[in-house]
């Protein structure tokens, strides 16, 4: 370190070398400043003004530096955390004007993309989650953790398929930040599933914090149930949790009293999907745009709360695999649905309820300001008239929440005769303490605001008693207030006034009386900022002690929200109530896809049956062209069994549902080109994962399987894995597969369990109209060339692909050799090399063409055919 450099460069240099990988936001007056490297990285990452301390010294020897407003610092934080970064905040712990010497600074708390509490950096509608990840030969445990809600959860997995349940789950709860034990930092497939798949932030923690000792002192310490919480000897479990622990401790700096209770969850309790199943079946985005729309998320969730936003997200990604479970919320939404009149003025109900789950996080954190206060205190304002409008409803599911709503009266009514109703943004400048609170603060404001009337009562006091008529109070900035008495009263002047200062015509003195209201008043403002802050931190502490009911209240007013949002989907699109047990059977009468239906705007959607059972329906094949809707077909069995398994209502006239464990997809393909893997091999990955870890129990998607590699290599394949999933001994699964191959429904009659289905199909002349119904039996044709039409590809291919599959029907074993151009090969206006004539056609505006303008835009378009 240079020997000029100053102490407070000193001071941010050491603080930095103990947090290297974070960016310091180092706080001057009021400013975060950045220095060296930090502020290079930031103004170029913010695209801030990169400025130099030392202008006396050399251009190369200056220090870079760039800085934030400390009041609007957290947009900036936000931006840099969406990228990636963490952030160490260095607050002054003392006032400048009163500190001695350097102002002692500290780090109150390192913000990671995991651990982000501030509402601008959040998403109300989905969870900010950290996991902890600890691995090892014998197994892995799993914790994730979202701090903004206080949601606490764990699991662990044992044997030879860790890693596949592992990366299952976390594509379940898609984690922003990753904390990695030395076991799972080595793990080169989990790391880039995380960074790559998930584009998740990695943390490694070492291992001293996964010590089972270390680990388990820090679940005692946190949760009062402890380690008795977790299976015994799930030491996996214990360390996920503790290396977890041990690092927000490390990184908040503050009370994580609201991460109270810890949740363990097994495999057994949900539908385990993986993320290329999440993707296919497009859960909670689309495939391509990544957007709501269009996703099962989109046409399911019409929550009124931001509770409600985040819990339907958390039962789409969860289905039940308890019927018991699964009906009490069945028993719900039908209680919702038969009672309009409830469902709606519940919805306007929860319309009005903030966001409790994140407020009471932030109160707690001790980030929260007044306007936090009052937001809650609103909200738990209105669960007095939920629970009246839940009263009606039969369903004992919505009676236990019913019971779950404590309003907290007593919290409210303190938060109301604490907090003014609009209180100003910072809790630092005074003016949100109500009147009659306080006495001390009355007494203050009462000074502020009737300062110059007490001095003018002072005047007129002073003026009666004494007798002196040119008697005034004044005051000046060197000798704060005094009394003034004029040369020919001296002798009247009463031995209590103590003379302060002698001039030409008149004598200034002070009394004990007026030092004190100088005082008073002067210090007014500063006594009273400080004390209603004072206040509010007590009311704020005494919010914080009520956690647990706040957050039981919130949970429950989530559930209402997310099962009135089934109920009102379910009432608008004439859903039906489904039948969930226990059997193989899967029995859809006349079911709809619920996205596409939601998209024919005005359009009539075609619905279609489904029996799938482990008998005589194990396995459907489906055959027809392209376009004709086999894949939408497919997804929207595999939709309708997870949304009945959610507890929501499906889209059919009837459903009866046997309980699906997992829902395996192989639909479309593309080249991974990252990892080195061609459309094929991705293919047939994905087939070897299905295969290994599916069930009898398990429903699986496959749609074209093989069409990657040469025909007989790809037809071979697939039939190879269509009689492996129908064979009952070895695994008997529920299979709707599309092909091509129309020489594998030959299989049918030859294998029990395989049924040939199809999409019916119209041919008119050289045109198709595909009529959306699934019909018994296989296609007699593909259709491959009609759908070529119909896309777009120019006459001259279709009528040449048209002669060449006529001679290949006829016993060509190869393609006829091209015929030589003739003037019969003109091009048409729907070639492809007809784009000049299209796009003059686009440009024209019809509605303003002259009759001539007309006959003059016809010659030239025939000249240019």
């Amino acid at each position: 370190m240079p020997a000029d450099t100053t102490p407070m460069m000193r001071q941010y240099i050491a603080m930095k070398e103990d947090h290297p990988d974070c960016i310091l936001f180092f706080r001057l007056g009021d400013f975060y400043e950045m220095f060296n490297e930090d502020a290079k990285l930031v103004s170029k990452e913010l695209e801030l003004t990169l400025t130099s301390r030392d202008r006396s010294k050399p251009e190369g020897e200056r220090t870079p530096m760039c800085g934030v407003p400390y009041h609007s610092a957290d947009a900036y934080i936000a931006r840099l955390i969406a990228k990636g970064y963490k952030v160490a905040i260095c607050e002054q712990m003392e006032d400048p004007a009163t500190a001695k010497g350097l102002v002692d600074r500290d780090i109150i708390r390192i913000i990671t993309p995991g651990t982000v509490i501030a509402s601008s950096m959040l998403d109300e509608g989905r969870n900010n989650f950290i996991c902890s990840i600890y691995l090892d030969e014998r197994g892995a445990g799993l914790c994730f953790c979202d701090i903004s809600t206080g949601e606490i959860s764990v699991t662990s997995f044992h044997g030879g398929d860790a890693l596949e349940h592992l990366q299952n789950e976390l594509g379940r709860f898609s984690p922003r930040e990753a904390l990695l034990s030395e076991g799972a930092s080595r793990n080169e497939a989990l790391g880039a599933f995380l960074r790559d798949k998930l584009e998740c932030r990695c943390e490694n923690g070492g291992e001293e914090r996964y010590r089972p000792e270390t680990a388990g002192a820090a679940v005692k310490k946190q949760f009062q149930s402890g380690v008795s919480a977790l299976p015994e000897g799930d030491s996996h479990a214990v360390q996920a949790v503790g290396g977890l622990l041990s690092y927000l401790y490390e990184t908040q700096k503050t009370d994580l009293s609201h991460l109270s209770t810890l949740t363990y969850f097994t495999s057994g309790q949900f539908m385990e999907l993986d993320l290329t199943a999440r993707r296919n079946l497009e859960l909670t985005e689309t495939l391509r745009a990544k957007e709501k729309k269009g996703s099962l998320l989109w046409v399911l969730d019409k929550t009124r709360t931001a509770m409600g936003r985040r819990l339907i997200r958390t039962w789409m990604e969860r289905p039940l695999l308890s019927p018991a479970a699964i009906h009490r919320r069945l028993g719900a939404v039908e209680a919702l649905v038969n009672d309009p009149i409830a469902r709606e003025e519940i919805i306007l109900c929860l319309r009005e309820i903030t966001d409790l789950e994140r407020l009471i996080g932030r109160i707690v954190y001790g980030t929260a300001g007044g306007r936090d206060l009052v937001a809650l205190s609103g909200g738990l304002g209105r669960l007095p008239h939920l629970r009246d409008l839940l009263e009606g409803l039969s369903s004992p599911l919505l009676q236990s929440l019913r019971e779950e709503l404590d309003d907290l009266s007593d919290l409210r009514e303190l938060i109301g005769r604490g907090i003014q109703d609009d209180p100003p943004f910072s809790v630092r400048e005074g003016g949100f303490i109500r009147d009659g609170y306080d006495p001390e603060v009355d007494r203050l404001r009462d000074i502020l605001v009737h300062g110059k009337d007490m001095v003018a009562a002072v005047e007129a006091r002073e003026k009666e008693r004494t007798g002196i008529k040119s008697l005034k109070v004044g005051y000046n900035k060197v000798f704060g207030y005094y009394i003034e008495v004029s040369k020919s009263y001296y002798d009247q002047v009463p031995e209590t006034y103590i003379r302060k200062q002698t001039l030409v015509n008149c004598e200034r003195y002070i009394t004990q009386e007026l030092k004190d209201l100088e005082h008073s008043i002067l210090t007014a403002q500063d006594r009273i900022t400080a004390l209603e802050y004072e206040l509010f931190c007590a009311i704020r502490e005494e919010t914080a002690r009520r956690v647990g009911d706040i957050q039981r209240s919130a949970a429950a007013v989530a559930q209402v929200d997310v099962l009135t949002s089934f109920a009102a989907v379910a009432a608008d699109r004439g859903y039906c109530r489904p039948e969930v047990d226990l059997s193989d059977v899967i029995e859809i009468t006349e079911g709809r896809h619920p996205v596409v239906e939601q998209m024919l705007k005005g359009g009539l959607f075609v619905p279609n049956d489904t029996r799938m059972d482990a008998g005589e329906n194990t396995v459907a094949i489906l055959t027809g062209p392209n376009m004709a809707g086999k894949s939408t077909y497919m997804r929207q069995v595999a939709l309708i069994v997870l949304m009945a398994q959610m507890g929501s209502f499906v889209p059919a006239r009837y459903a009866r549902i046997g309980i699906v464990d997992r829902v395996f997809t192989r639909i479309g393909a593309s080249d991974d080109l990252s990892a080195g893997q061609s459309t094929f091999m991705v293919e047939m990955s994905e087939v070897a994962e299905l295969l290994k870890n599916a069930t009898s129990k398990s429903l699986l998607i496959l749609d074209e399987i093989g069409r990657g590699t040469s025909t007989y290599d790809g037809m071979s394949i697939a039939r190879a894995v269509l009689e492996y999933c129908a064979d009952r001994k070895r695994l008997g699964a529920k299979t709707l597969f599309a092909t091509h191959y129309h020489e594998i429904t030959v299989l049918e009659g030859q294998i029990p369990g395989v049924k040939n289905y199809n999409i019916a199909a119209k041919k008119k002349k050289d045109d198709i109209l595909f009529l959306r119904k699934i019909v018994r039996g296989g296609a007699d044709q593909s259709y491959g060339i009609e759908v070529a039409k119909l896309a777009g590809v120019p006459d001259r291919v279709i009528r040449r692909a048209r002669e060449i599959l006529s001679e290949l029907e006829q016993g060509g074993v190869s393609a006829p050799a091209a015929p030589a151009p003739s003037g019969e090969s003109q091009m048409s206006l729907l070639d492809l090399g007809a784009g000049e004539v299209a796009e003059r056609l686009r440009r024209v505006d019809v509605n303003t063409l002259t009759p001539i303008e007309a006959m003059n835009l016809i010659y030239e378009l025939k000249q240019k055919l």
